[in-house]
């Protein structure tokens, strides 16, 4: 097969229901799934074999996915992605595991976010609770690193991306191998020496170093990486320029950055207790609000590790045969059109899910609005709603005619609007509104919502906003129904 031709996606793998795409990496595809059978969403983390062959790592690549489904497969606890069947289906092999809402701590470190003291301890501790868990069924995980820690809407973290964990009862991967990410690899990884449990350890420590600092405790390239790591002590957070936290962790991180495993804390437990008997404060057992916020709420955070790429793929992919051709009561181009308007939020998969859909309904709005249901990114949805309503109005022949109601995109509508008196937006109002999104969303309702009302253009932009706040389309819709309600 030509590994330039455009990428297929599947409508089903297995029992599952493709639904969307939520991220594309260099060996696969993680696609938003349904399992029919329990009425569940599942994120779907694939792996193409035709990028395998003729590729000497391709055998090794397998083999780690594989490990990814039988290491985190024997594990159950809240702090860590669960996952729930794996399976083949033609060239692809697959992983269904737990749809999570949210972002990864890569994306909050990149966004320059600035944590508290409380957010530092809360996120580490809940790290170490789902080590402890994992070492305890005998799975290190051996990559801890930013981009492998989700944090949910509710403030919670989950650790993803088991593909090359060590089971401690099988030998699931290369020997001597030197395998994970640099900057917080232990020295004993470089050395290519037996590793357990306490690799974890090292990572652990060196993420809360670089919570507290803004760095790792090494950077530099590969080469100069392991040489640093295997021979120099890190800089205590307290002697570095800038550190604005107590010396207090400087023992803490002595010990987990040790570079002789034996002196490192032999558990993930007596790290946190340690790290727990120097904090003034109580430890929250989520991150604050103020802090998820901070990054705005994207789609699921798949389980894809360092290998996440964009949210789709290039726009004008063209359709494939499986997608099984042009509905017969819809004209091919306008189909065409909605589908590259599509595609630009989700890449080659509009292809199957315009013509999935267009067997479904008769109407253009309806296509259109069941589409949009599609797109988990609320300012890719609002962009194509909004590209939508334009086509159906170029359709219609009269640009000064308002294009489907249905079709308008936030902006759409306040540009519809803007001659319409705003109606004011009372605290009962904001109160009762809040504790419906918190059904949906959970404690953050409290900050959406304050931000919602402080922008401003009275109650329909603030029902508007809390409804944007929910991905799902069936709660989304309930949420609305239940706003207008209130009067």
């Amino acid at each position: 097969m030509d590994k330039t031709s455009p990428l297929v996606h599947p409508e089903r793998l297995g029992k599952y229901q493709v639904t969307g795409v939520l991220g594309e990496g260099a060996m696969g595809v993680v696609y938003k799934g349904f399992d029919p059978g329990i009425q569940r969403a599942v994120a779907l983390k694939t792996v193409r074999r035709q990028l395998l062959q003729d590729n000497d790592h391709g055998p090794s690549v397998v083999a780690r996915f594989r490990n990814e489904a039988q290491a985190a497969g024997r594990l159950s606890h809240p702090g860590i992605v669960a996952v729930y069947d794996y399976g083949d289906e033609g060239d692809v092999a697959y992983i269904a595991m737990e749809y999570v809402e949210g972002n990864t701590l890569q994306r909050y470190i990149a966004g320059q976010v600035s944590f508290s003291e409380g957010d530092i301890i809360s996120v580490v501790v809940q790290l170490l609770d789902a080590l402890e868990h994992a070492h305890g069924q005998g799975v290190w995980h051996r990559d801890i690193k930013p981009s492998n820690i989700l944090m949910t809407r509710d403030g919670r973290l989950k650790i993803a991306d088991f593909g090359i964990a060590r089971i401690e009862s099988a030998q699931l991967t290369l020997v001597h191998s030197v395998i994970g990410t640099p900057s917080y690899m232990a020295p004993e990884q470089f050395q290519g020496h037996g590793i357990d449990r306490r690799v974890d350890i090292y990572a652990t420590g060196a993420l809360l170093y670089q919570l507290l600092v803004g760095r790792p405790p090494f950077v530099g390239s590969t080469d100069s990486l392991a040489y640093r790591v295997v021979h120099e002590a890190p800089v205590l957070p307290s002697a570095v320029e800038g550190y604005r936290w107590g010396a207090q962790y400087d023992p803490v991180l002595a010990v987990a950055l040790s570079k002789d495993p034996g002196l490192r804390y032999p558990t993930a437990q007596a790290f946190k207790r340690a790290l727990i008997s120097v904090t003034d404060n109580p430890v929250s057992a989520t991150v604050s609000d103020e802090t998820i916020v901070a990054v705005p709420a994207s789609h699921a955070a798949s389980p894809v590790g360092s290998s996440t790429g964009r949210e789709g793929s290039a726009a004008g992919s063209r359709p494939s045969a499986s997608t099984g051709g042009t509905p017969s009561n819809w004209e091919p181009a306008l189909l065409a059109q909605v589908e590259a308007s599509l595609a630009r939020h989700v890449g080659p998969l509009a292809s199957v899910l315009v013509r999935r859909t267009a067997r479904e309904c008769t109407e253009l709005s309806t296509l259109v609005l069941r589409l949009a249901d599609q797109v988990t990114n609320v300012q890719a949805r609002e962009a194509f709603l909004s590209q939508s309503a334009r086509h159906l109005q170029t359709r219609s022949g009269a640009s000064s005619q308002h294009p489907d109601p249905g079709l308008r995109s936030a902006g759409g509508r306040a540009g519809a609007e803007a001659g319409r008196e705003i109606t004011p937006l009372s605290e009962s109002f904001i109160a009762q509104g809040t504790r419906l999104l918190a059904a949906h969303v959970g404690p953050i309702a409290s900050v959406l919502a304050k931000r919602a009302a402080a922008r401003g253009g009275g109650k329909e932009a603030f029902v508007q906003a809390l409804t944007e706040a929910v991905t799902d389309a069936a709660a989304r819709e309930r949420l609305r129904t239940e706003l207008s309600r209130l009067g």
